[in-house]
């Protein structure tokens, strides 16, 4: 039995010995996690590939679903205020193509803010991003430039990190912390302490000139020193509710009976313009009741960054494959190239690289072949000419606002360095007063 059949058998043997009341049953869209092997691949890789620990993870995060009520958290059941003043918020690409959920740390004020509403905030976006992101990886940035004591809150960066610790398995790239003031080291010290030994190592504290070792200048906020002009602004999320039946259609619409795989899109690779990048993305499922392997070429490989570009798929597992164009090619150029997705049927998961490398070798024509034409979809040509004043207006009200931050905290530090010129003056009064008594005592003597 593979290790992923053993934690769902396992963990159905648990849930049938009864669950505690509260939470009380669990909820069937989070149940619906367990027949998913790409969602028990993720919790396994989370628990070092330790069987009883997965099911261990698994169950408590079945609990802690359930008393969050976490499928009903929305824009609708937070507080709509605190998602549009832009402390949290997700935009750019790490080095590795994952997503930043960052935590714009000056503009949250400790002890003003309900701290359960701030707390439901996180939880939304974490969901939203692993419904959009479907599950891929994600970098928690702290940003932690211009900011005080009063801006940091070891209770909420706490949560944060226990919530990916403890309830959303092997979703950390990297943790980063940018411009981390000396006053805060402390706090982050304390924090460092729940990391697990994993997670350590995916820490980074950077500064300006560091950053481009994690983040390309292209994805990097201006304020951070880099060239992304983005300014925050709320969307609501573009969710559409599904069963389980209309999900099975949809993978049903694109794949014909005999193949392995369904492929969405199923004919037409569409790229477009993100954060300066021109990419596509292809979601590939394996239809077989055997495990198979997949490989993916193109007719120009010098052009495009494929990740991954193989890989093992169980029965009815996923895998999203995101397709990235060079810098220095056209979106128009891709439209004379053509992807060809090749897979074919292996004993087991488990196999070694070498033994499928092997079978490759030999498959000849026992391989199924599904062939993508690209197509573009040009964002840039899409925007109305009157956005670029807009931009500009944003940028503009940016740095007056971060004018505005800054000399308040240089009013506050003056204050503050006033404060303690008094306390110098009495204190050096004070000693010149206890020098001139002790000196009349040893004259009386």
């Amino acid at each position: 039995m593979s290790k992923i059949a053993e934690i769902r058998t396992l963990f159905e043997a648990k849930i049938k010995d009864g669950i505690p009341d509260p939470p009380g049953e669990f909820d069937a869209r989070d149940l619906g996690r367990v027949s998913s092997d790409k969602y028990l691949y993720r919790v396994l890789e989370h628990s070092r590939n330790n069987v009883q620990q997965a099911v261990e993870m698994l169950y408590e995060i079945m609990v802690w679903r359930k008393k969050m009520n976490a499928n009903e958290i929305n824009e609708n059941t937070v507080n709509l205020d605190y998602l549009k003043e832009g402390i949290f918020f997700p935009q750019g690409r790490d080095i590795d193509s994952c997503l930043l959920f960052i935590m714009k740390s000056k503009l949250y004020h400790k002890g003003q803010k309900n701290v359960d509403e701030v707390k439901k905030i996180i939880i939304y976006w974490l969901e939203r991003i692993e419904r959009e992101e479907d599950g891929k990886k994600i970098t928690l940035f702290f940003d932690m430039d211009g900011c005080g004591l009063n801006n940091m809150d070891i209770e909420i960066i706490m949560y944060m990190v226990t919530l990916l610790k403890n309830y959303y398995p092997n979703l950390i790239n990297y943790i980063i912390i940018f411009q981390l003031p000396w006053m805060l080291s402390a706090g982050f010290k304390i924090v460092k302490g729940i990391l697990p030994a994993e997670a350590i190592e995916r820490l980074r504290t950077v500064n300006k000139d560091k950053l481009k070792e994690l983040v390309a200048p292209e994805q990097a906020l201006v304020s951070w020193g880099g060239k992304n002009e983005y300014v925050f602004n709320f969307f609501p999320e573009n969710r559409i509710s599904v069963d389980n039946t209309s999900k099975s259609s949809t993978l049903d619409s694109q794949h014909s009976l005999g193949e392995m795989l369904s492929l969405n899109p199923g004919k037409l690779l569409i790229f477009k313009v993100e954060n300066d990048r021109i990419c596509a993305q292809l979601t590939i499922t394996n239809m077989d009741d055997s495990v198979i392997s997949f490989k993916i070429r193109t007719t120009a490989p010098e052009k495009y960054v494929v990740k991954p570009s193989s890989g093992i798929l169980t029965s009815k597992a996923s895998q999203t494959i995101q397709i990235q164009v060079n810098s220095g090619f056209q979106i128009n150029s891709v439209e004379k190239d053509r992807f060809l997705v090749v897979s074919m049927q292996i004993p087991s998961a488990d196999i070694s690289a070498k033994e499928i490398s092997e079978i490759w070798k030999t498959i000849g024509c026992k391989a199924d072949e599904y062939r993508l034409k690209c197509s573009t979809v040009n964002m840039l040509k899409s925007e109305p000419i009157q956005e670029k004043p807009s931009h500009e207006h944003d940028s503009i009200m940016y740095k007056l606002n971060n004018l505005q931050n800054n000399h308040k905290m240089l009013v506050k530090n003056i204050k503050t360095l006033r404060m303690y010129q008094y306390a110098t003056l009495f204190l050096t009064f004070l000693s010149l007063s206890l020098c001139y008594v002790t000196y009349n005592k040893d004259c009386q003597l």
